[in-house]
């Protein structure tokens, strides 16, 4: 690499870490083509990104940013993902991936300036994601207007009933 893809690399890397939510740096050795390939496709699917570069390129791309912390785990060949939209969907996704593959392993992550331990990154997994939550706080919302819906109709349908009944009587 000359000098001008090396920076090319960096202002990507950059820019990549300045628009993400969430980064995690995994050990991918021991990968096949085919289960990096399928490991990508699955965090696409969970609008992510998986990259691979120079230690000491990334390392010059989160210098002065919120995940220079991630500066620790930068021994032998990362690989590294990103969360644009929902983090926590993106770590089911990776974590699913890591418990079918041993060969990838967790090694840490920043959410939102804070350090994650593999292990938080599992319990992050654990959540329900956005679009869950969102239905949850919908059927909430929704739960109070279903209930004084059904007893405004109570007395209605009370009498149709009793009216049923009487007509069967006579019949």
């Amino acid at each position: 690499m000359d000098r001008q893809e090396k920076s090319a690399v960096v202002g990507e890397f950059q820019d990549k870490f300045r628009t993400a939510t969430m980064a995690v740096v995994t050990d991918y050795r021991g990968l096949s083509v085919g289960k990096m390939t399928q490991l990508r496709c699955d965090v696409r699917e969970a609008a992510g990104e998986y990259k691979i570069a120079k230690n000491n390129l990334v390392r010059l791309a989160i210098r002065d940013t919120s995940y220079q912390a991630l500066e620790d785990f930068m021994t032998g060949p990362n690989g590294w993902v990103f969360a644009y939209d929902d983090p926590v969907s993106l770590s089911k996704a990776l974590v699913r991936f890591a418990d079918q593959n041993a060969a990838l392993t967790i090694k840490g992550a920043v959410l939102d300036g804070a350090l994650l331990e593999p292990v938080q990154v599992k319990g992050l997994a654990s959540l329900p994601s956005l679009p869950e939550l969102q239905a949850q706080v919908l059927s909430l919302m929704q739960a109070p207007a279903v209930r004084l819906l059904r007893t405004i109709q109570e007395p209605g349908s009370g009498l149709v009933r009793l009216l049923e009944a009487f007509r069967e009587s006579k019949a």
